[in-house]
């Protein structure tokens, strides 16, 4: 009964997907363009070489799933590939990191009948969806299509457990129909037990597995040089209202701070570059920098730019992790962790929980109840010189402990492409 409301409801919401798409285009014009692959149609023509496909929604789950697809290239190589996502970011990303050898595309929305057209044209070994994507009527027309499907890196906060708990009747049958479930902790894999899985097993995060870029290390380490005398704070990946709360603790601003903002969303660049210059701060904006030395007027290097984050942590001595000021879960603390650059994070941190709860113990990052707290935790860190080395090298062995999650993740997989299709 809960599959045909469900269908119903798409069915009286499909006039609402390209007004949808419009909006999201006045901020992001990308999304006017591959409407036809939302529903299930592509243009590439069909192959008969056995197929490896994944699904990472966005930016952060497309980099992550960087190590598991390098990782299924060595182990497959006569497989091709493909990539599917649902935002323009993501797909750049992926268009980035694997256009040299994969198909990228816009997984359609969970439509029967896109589904269908999906799993006909590609015809997959097998898929996999990476962290927290849970689509019914895919799952399903995978299940019927005997296309073994997994959930992969998985991750379920307490409280989106209490949200699928409200539609359990729909969402329980698809989840235990899904091949298996490699979940990142011990928690997760409870949590999603309650869901329905029953083939779950905890592999780690393979977030961790993502080691850095040297170049874009040593890129990053030359912007440093750059910024001449003064301490460099980043806040990484800001989210919606976080700006404005931390230009307005550092209101008394120190003259020996270079602040680099990197908003998470690039629709909102110059957004935020209009409220930094409302605060009467001297803005330069890295689509305006050279990358030569930067004047000591300046005070906010506004990160307008995509792919880059590596280069901002290895640039700044200490970072503010985005998405953790206000309820919105935290965004990626591991790369920073991995680079060395001591993190500091408010309290909201769901997204991240054991990661977040595991490098505070490690003394590689700091929580702070709210925005003061932490600016007044990272003024004291930018003058404790020691201190913020040994948070950076706790981040260092924090991140090496735990790498190892993909060799785990991928043993589970080999047993859904024993026999590829010819």
């Amino acid at each position: 009964m809960s599959r045909w409301l469900y269908r119903a409801l798409l069915c009286c919401a499909f006039p609402l997907i390209f007004l949808y798409l419009l909006k999201r285009s006045k901020r992001q014009p990308a999304y006017r363009q591959h409407w036809r692959e939302r529903l299930g149609f592509y243009n590439s023509k069909p192959n008969s070489a056995p197929l490896i496909w994944l699904h990472a929604v966005s930016v952060g789950e497309t980099r992550a799933a960087a190590p598991l697809i390098a990782a299924l290239k060595t182990a497959y190589p006569q497989h091709r590939f493909l990539i599917s996502c649902m935002t323009p970011t993501g797909r750049a990303t992926a268009q980035e990191l694997f256009a040299d050898f994969a198909e990228i595309v816009y997984l359609p929305y969970d439509y029967p009948s896109a589904a269908g057209r999906f799993l006909k044209h590609f015809q997959p070994s097998f898929g996999v969806l990476m962290e927290t994507e849970i689509w019914p009527n895919l799952t399903h027309a995978c299940a019927d299509h005997k296309m073994p499907l997994f959930l992969a890196n998985a991750r379920l906060s307490e409280k989106s457990l209490k949200g699928y708990l409200k539609i359990r009747s729909l969402i329980k049958p698809a989840v235990a129909r899904l091949a298996g479930v490699l979940a990142q902790s011990e928690m997760d894999a409870a949590r999603l037990k309650q869901l329905g899985s029953s083939n779950t097993h905890i592999v780690g995060n393979i977030k961790f597995d993502n080691l850095p870029d040297e170049s874009a290390i040593t890129h990053g380490l030359n912007w440093r040089s750059n910024f001449g005398y003064r301490n460099v704070l980043l806040f990484a990946s800001s989210r919606d209202g976080e700006e404005a709360l931390l230009l307005d603790a550092l209101a008394s601003w120190p003259e020996s701070l270079l602040l680099i903002l990197v908003p998470r969303h690039p629709q909102r660049f110059d957004e935020v570059a209009t409220l930094i210059e409302s605060r009467g701060l001297q803005l330069l904006r890295r689509s305006a920098w050279d990358e030569g030395p930067i004047s000591n007027h300046v005070q906010v290097l506004l990160g307008d730019s995509m792919g880059e984050m590596t280069r901002y942590y290895a640039a700044s001595d200490l970072a503010i992790i985005g998405g953790s000021i206000l309820p919105f879960g935290s965004q990626n603390l591991i790369e920073a962790c991995a680079l060395g650059t001591p993190v500091l994070l408010g309290p909201s941190t769901f997204n991240f929980s054991q990661a977040a709860t595991e490098a505070i113990a490690s003394h590689a990052a700091w929580q702070g109840e709210d925005i003061h707290a932490i600016i007044q935790q990272a003024k004291y860190l930018l003058t404790h010189t020691d201190e913020r080395k040994a948070m950076g090298q706790a981040g260092k062995s924090f991140a090496s402990a735990h790498r190892g999650a993909t060799q785990k993740l991928l043993s589970y997989l080999p047993l859904a492409i024993e026999k590829p299709k010819s």
